[in-house]
């Protein structure tokens, strides 16, 4: 039977690079784009969508039986920052969504699902370097809340439904294709973005603010690697830690200074500083390259000379458009 994919949450910044990834893999209609809005046009354009609400069951349901779909990916959801400031509305997202999917996979409706978890489930008490598979879990977010919640549930679905899902324990993520979603490690994203624009950032963490981060390209590819795993691999069944790098503000800002010259950085902390302090530094992942065989490609060094040569192609700095400017 042919692989028919439906991936929920598909505009955001996870899911417009998975979604373009599957599609390369399994061909543009067997990849099922949706989200509550339309996206990109290159989403739009290389396959179907359908407009979707991740919280609506039954709009759910008739989207697998109409495209056949038989396995689900759901990248909806609201993330740490913007999750503070919406909490019940976060955590309605989060965990009602998940839930949808798993119902309807317990119904024998679908064959698999991948739901990512996050490095939010760990918290103040967590052992902060290297964060073992199995430790303390006491998030102090509603986003980490949720993500905690959602492995109990993924693993209980498994153990007493069988239900074939999988999960990786995202860091911050870091692309060039699509802008921060509302989460804490959104910096080392933004910071890309005014170096090639600006020239200078404004940091919301403090500069020794040691984070788990990893490039989009191989949190996809881990993404594509763990739901193509023969199910006897899988063996963590609430989720997967996952590591690339680890870096803190200082040291990504004279990563970038080795390409921009005069790059500078302003540290202004806010409400995310007290989030980042709760959240594992640095990430074991042991368990995921030994059940799945999982391997990052990406460095601090590699990551940061591809971000600034692909932005610098997007993105016109303060000097052009001066120049353009004046041409006008």
């Amino acid at each position: 039977m042919a692989t028919k994919v439906l991936v929920i949450g598909a505009c955001g910044q996870i899911g417009t690079e998975l979604t373009m990834r599957l599609r390369e893999i399994y061909g543009g209609e067997q990849v099922i784009a949706s989200d509550i809005r339309e996206g990109s046009e290159e989403i739009m354009a290389s396959g179907p969508f359908e407009t979707l609400d991740a919280m609506n069951k039954s709009q759910i349901e008739d989207i697998c039986l109409h495209y056949e779909i038989n396995e689900v990916y759901l990248m909806a959801a609201m993330l740490s920052a913007t999750g503070e400031k919406f909490p019940k509305k976060a955590w309605s997202l989060n965990m009602d969504s998940l839930m949808n999917v798993l119902d309807i996979a317990k119904d024998g409706k679908i064959d698999k699902i991948f739901w990512p978890s996050s490095i939010a489930v760990f918290g103040p008490t967590t052992p902060k370097e290297n964060t073992p598979q199995h430790t303390i879990m006491e998030p102090t977010t509603v986003y980490g809340i949720s993500k905690q919640t959602g492995e109990r549930w993924c693993e209980y679905y498994h153990q007493k439904y069988g239900v074939d899902v999988r999960s990786i324990r995202f860091p911050g993520l870091i692309s060039w294709k699509t802008l921060p979603g509302g989460g804490t490690t959104d910096y080392a994203v933004d910071i890309f973005h005014k170096a090639v624009a600006d020239g200078t950032y404004t940091c919301f963490l403090k500069e020794d603010t040691a984070l788990p981060m990893m490039y989009m390209e191989d949190a996809v590819r881990a993404t594509v690697e763990i739901m193509r795993a023969p199910a006897e691999e899988i063996k963590e069944r609430s989720s997967y830690n996952l590591a690339g790098m680890s870096f803190t503000p200082k040291e990504i800002a004279a990563e970038i200074r080795k390409h921009v010259k005069d790059f500078s950085m302003v540290y202004q902390p806010d409400f995310r500083q007290e989030i980042a302090d709760s959240w594992p530094s640095s990430m074991e992942d042991t368990p995921a390259r030994n059940d799945w065989n999982w391997k990052h490609e990406y460095d601090l060094s590699n990551m940061v000379a591809e971000m600034l040569s692909q932005l610098k192609l997007l993105i016109p700095t303060t000097e052009a458009i001066l120049i353009f400017a004046l041409i006008k």
